[in-house]
Parts: C-alpha cells; structure tokens; sequence
C-alpha cells in the first residue's frame, strides 16, 4: 500500500474530486465520509489529516481523518476517522476494501507521530476491520449498530422488512392527521426545539443534573453545526418534522448518498408516542431514501439498548456488530471510561 504523500493532510482540489467520485462509487459510501463533511469538521476546532492510499492493484483508497488543532505539538495531538458525535469514517474505496487493504492502512497509522488514532468504520466493514487488526495493539471497543436494506424499493421494503406493528404505527398516525414536512435550513428551528425538550427528558431518564445534559448536548451539537453541514451538503441534509395541530412533535436529520443515515432524532414525548409520529417519519423518510437510489438506510447506533433495538428492528432494520478502534501511546480510552464512571457514579447517573 502506497500512501500519497503529498495527499497526506489537507487534500488538495484535484484529489478532492477523486475523493467525491470514491464516495458515490463506493457502494457502503456514507455522506459522513464525504469531503464537505470533513470541511465543516474544519470549522469545529479540527484540521484535515486525510490519507489518500494506492493499493498494489492500484486502487484508490481514502480514509477520511481529522486532527484536533491546537497549541500542542502534533505528536501530542489526537487523530480520529471520526470524532465522536460526527458519524462513521474508515476506508472508502470503489469496491468494498479487503480485510489485506485495512491491514496495510492500519500498519501506516501506527507509523504516525500521534499520542492516539480513532476509526470508527462503516459496520458493514466489520469483518475486514476484525480479521486486519487481529493481533496488533489496536483497542476494540464492541458497538452495535442497525442498518435497513432498500433492495427492491419501498414496496419490498414496507410488506418484507416492516413489521405488522410499524405498518399499523404509520396508519394511526395518518389517521391522527399527523402532518409531515420536509426540508432543510427552515426546519432546523422546530427541530432545535424538539431536541431541546428531549434533552431534558433524557436527563430525567438518566437522573442527571439538566444544566450537565444541556453542556453536553451543547457540546456535542452547537446550534450551528446541522446549519453549517446543510449549507456544505448541498441539499444531501434532510430535516423531517412532524406536526400536529400545527405544532412539531417529533424529527429527524437524515443524510442522503449513495446510502441514507439516520443521524439525529428528537420529539415531544408525551405527544408523539401516542400519534406514533416517529414511525410515519421514518416511513417518510426511507420513501425518500429508495427514490433517490439509496443502497441501505442506517439507523445508527443503538448500543446496549433494547427498546432502541426493538424499534428498529420492527423497520425492517437489521442488528451489526463491529467495533470502534483505538490505537494509542498512552492509556487514554481506560482513562476515559475511569472517568465517565466517576462522574456517573457522583450524579447517579442511570444508563437509559
């Protein structure tokens, strides 16, 4: 494996191009992967750190990766394909990489001068990323997430994959007059407030103190984040509300590429668990998602959960197990999770 070094770090225009065409070629591509998601990255406290590779068959393969900017020097810093909160990274390439293609990516990251390197792939790559770093000191931290298959359109999709219960959710909530709308820059004020409204709910569910959930979110989602990757992703960001009697009641942010990602939720709980808006919006949005030629449609993460998992799975969604890894010089990740612990354990924190 060949590494370009002069697309080692900020690519430049011409590789940008040949970066873009990776993405849509790729078929498990996420817009998570795509080069106007890495500039928006810039313009939340990272610089660009992406690796253009050339396998022996002369492939072309990218990985995607941030560096933290600072005042540290670089050997210090922190290296991640993506950070936390900022959606999948790992390998793209024009066909699906080898587990021999991660092998040869991973021995160039351990190269690096860095303190520490995160990947968190695409789980349909899971098996290449196991059998590569079988064996080499990078950490695994176990995820669990759900992916549904578009194959044959949303006729297959809603009387193969959904369950009887999410075809009866969608129906009540038509009958309810729940009312769906799509768009982008204009909707993310009512989403903003949704999410503000399950932010508080989350923290009375994890019985956490509302001013820590809110500094998280925050911290997670500034206000300006979904505002600045709508206007980089060129209508590729999708906001769907839902609403009743005119006001919103639950939405979604999804991203549309070569494969659709579900990557943000949030409702008014108390009103649209009863109208089963969430259903109807993922319905919406998957209908979409099989026009526009997607392959699959990612719900993202859903961890330990086993209500999330339920939800999911009843879309037709199907559970993938892969892994978030760690390459590190120091104990950074077993530091992290000391304390999280702490900190938990000190507010009573409750994992929902």
């Amino acid at each position: 494996m060949l590494v370009d070094r002069a697309a080692a770090g900020a690519l430049g225009s011409t590789r940008r191009g040949a970066w873009r065409a990776l993405v849509d070629a790729d078929p498990h591509g996420l817009v998570s992967q795509t080069p106007e998601w890495i500039e928006v990255l810039c313009r939340s406290g990272w610089e660009d750190a992406s690796r253009l590779y050339r396998a022996p068959d002369g492939r072309a393969l990218v990985l995607p990766l941030v560096r933290r900017r600072g005042h540290l020097p670089r050997a210090l810093g922190a290296l991640a394909s993506l950070p936390a909160s900022w959606g999948m990274g790992g390998l793209l390439a024009e066909s699906p990489p080898t587990a021999e293609d991660v092998a040869r990516v991973v021995d160039d990251l351990r190269r690096l001068p860095t303190i520490q390197v995160t990947v968190r792939p695409n789980p349909l790559q899971a098996p290449q990323w196991a059998q590569a770093t079988r064996g080499t000191p990078m950490i695994a931290v176990p995820r669990r997430a759900h992916v549904l298959d578009l194959a044959g359109g949303p006729e297959v999709v809603w009387e193969t994959r959904f369950a009887s219960s999410a075809r009866r959710a969608v129906r009540k909530a038509e009958q309810h007059g729940v009312v769906v709308r799509r768009g982008g820059l204009e909707l993310l004020s009512d989403f903003r407030t949704l999410f503000e409204l399950s932010v508080r709910r989350w923290a009375e569910m994890q019985h956490e103190p509302v001013a820590l959930a809110r500094l998280r979110a925050y911290r997670r989602d500034p206000p300006a984040k979904f505002l600045h990757l709508a206007e980089a992703l060129q209508g590729r960001l999708r906001v769907w509300v839902a609403y009743h009697d005119g006001a919103p009641v639950a939405g979604l942010i999804v991203l549309l590429g070569a494969n659709a990602s579900y990557t943000r939720g949030a409702m008014d709980k108390e009103r649209a668990g009863s109208l089963r808006a969430n259903e109807l919006l993922h319905w919406s949005a998957i209908q979409e998602a099989c026009a526009a030629g997607c392959r699959r449609y990612h719900l993202g993460e859903t961890g330990d959960s086993a209500a999330l998992a339920r939800f999911k799975e009843k879309l037709g969604a199907e559970p993938v197990a892969y892994a978030e890894y760690h390459l590190e010089r120091l104990p950074i990740t077993r530091s992290q999770a000391v304390a999280r612990t702490v900190v938990k354990q000190a507010v009573g924190f409750r994992d929902a």
